[in-house]
């Protein structure tokens, strides 16, 4: 899965030099976000005292804002399409790795078809999509931390205001807590999505066979005994979900009021503007998302632990893990 990009030469100016270009449009991004971060406060500062402002003041800065957001939403726009585009030659690269390989065997492999075709695309997706985001999420952190730390300052909470860095220890605690607990209300969840993707290959492979023969396959019975054991299991699946999406709603609907819970006395004893409130509560939320990051892609990580355990034991079936002869076929 991973030699088979970063470790080809082939895919080595792909591999390294997308990550790097990606790595770039995020520090770009990141950046950007800082200064939106600082404009919160001077805006809304702006529009707490509107009879002492001029309304030029207004447009200023609705303009300044607009010159960040407008290149902002361009290198966001071009950094999701060329993660696509990566995660796509990724795919490829593992496709026409596993192939060589898979056609030397002569023991049949479980569902050989649809790790190649259906395991290989999502596997790439997901960590496209998951991989992005944690890089997204360290740069976040490296960036509001210390702001956020300095913001911490202004707490008037009693047994708060004497902790240095407050805020930051209150979104970690929180997010490792809540991660704790999605481990445990989720704790079945990986197990079912794998035993999905046994089943789904069953019931796939039978239509397969029926394109071409429909007399020995697709018969009733059959058709009927494999589309049990899918609703079977996807009854489970979805009940399991439902329980944990009710977890992790209540726990995002929380943390949406925990800043202001926090700060909010300090508005009404004068200890701070209400611009230090609204930026506050922005870095609190780019902070704790980013700690929070695995709690809010839980299902997608549940669904690539699958794939990733579906193709590692399709990597060992057709020696791929072990082999060392030289690839042969499948190689453009």
């Amino acid at each position: 899965m991973i030699k088979s990009f970063f470790l080809s030469k082939k895919w080595r100016l792909w591999a390294w030099g997308g990550f790097l270009f990606i790595i770039i449009s995020l520090l770009a991004q990141t950046w950007i976000d800082v200064k939106i971060n600082e404009w919160y406060k001077g805006f809304y500062d702006l529009l707490q005292k509107p009879t002492e402002n001029d309304i030029s003041d207004f447009w200023d800065g609705i303009f300044t804002f607009l010159k960040l957001a407008i290149p902002y939403v361009i290198i966001y726009t071009i950094t999701n399409y060329f993660t696509r585009l990566y995660a796509f030659r990724w795919r490829e690269a593992m496709t026409f790795a596993y192939m060589p390989y898979w056609k030397k065997i002569d023991a049949k492999v479980e569902g050989a078809s649809q790790r190649i075709q259906e395991d290989c695309m999502n596997f790439a997706k997901i960590v496209e999509s998951i991989g992005l985001q944690i890089v997204r999420a360290l740069m976040l952190l490296i960036a509001f931390t210390p702001i956020l730390w300095g913001l911490s300052s202004n707490v008037v909470i009693p047994f708060l205001k004497d902790i240095n860095g407050s805020l930051v220890w209150i979104s970690l605690i929180t997010s490792l807590g809540g991660i704790l607990i999605s481990w445990f209300v989720g704790y079945k969840l990986p197990g079912l999505e794998y035993k999905n993707q046994v089943v789904e290959a069953a019931f796939r492979k039978e239509l397969v066979y029926g394109e071409d023969d429909r007399i020995n396959y697709v018969q009733p019975p059959t058709i009927f005994e494999l589309f049990a054991g899918i609703k079977f299991n996807y009854h489970r699946l979805f009940l399991h979900y439902g329980y944990f999406d009710l977890w992790v709603i209540l726990y995002n609907q929380i943390m949406v009021i925990v800043p202001y819970v926090i700060m909010g006395p300090g508005l009404f004893v004068g200890s701070m503007t209400l611009g230090i409130l609204i930026q506050t509560s922005s870095a609190f939320r780019e902070v704790h998302g980013s700690f929070s990051l695995f709690i809010n892609n839980w299902t997608r990580i549940t669904e690539l632990r699958s794939i990733f355990r579906r193709l590692h034991e399709f990597e060992i079936a057709i020696g791929y893990k072990t082999a060392k002869t030289t690839r042969v076929g499948y190689i453009k």
